[in-house]
């Protein structure tokens, strides 16, 4: 009975997880690779059916296999995010013009991501695209 209410939970986080990494790459503000990454590992344990869904995809199916197998991102991905964390973020500091405890509060969550970005394992190796 546990094990399928724990099968349960994990398939609608998983669920969960890949609507807010959909809505994160329309929406410059939200990521979505580790909302994806989180609902790889989700269905990973509760259903085998959208974990290859996942890795098949033709968007982001490569760079998830390469992430699966080696925890590692490419240096052109790698260096993708960092732009873009830091472009959002000033633009985000930018726009909280005279509000400094937002504008620290964004600063110090950003220099947490990047510090994040810029300690995984990256590989010279491109994410190998999904078979269509």
């Amino acid at each position: 009975m546990r094990k399928r209410i724990k099968k349960y939970l994990l398939l609608v986080a998983g669920l969960l997880f890949l609507a807010l990494g959909i809505i994160g790459a329309v929406l410059p503000i939200l990521p979505t690779t580790p909302f994806l990454i989180l609902a790889l590992a989700c269905f990973a344990n509760s259903s085998p059916r959208f974990h290859q869904m996942l890795l098949n995809n033709r968007w982001f199916g490569g760079a998830l296999q390469q992430w699966e197998e080696s925890r590692s991102i490419s240096r052109s991905s790698k260096i993708k995010a960092i732009l873009m964390i830091m472009l959002t973020f000033a633009a985000s500091i930018g726009v909280l013009h005279g509000k400094l405890a937002l504008q620290l509060m964004l600063l110090t969550l950003g220099s947490v991501l990047l510090i994040f970005m810029w300690r995984l394992k990256e590989s010279e190796v491109r994410p190998v695209r999904a078979k269509e």
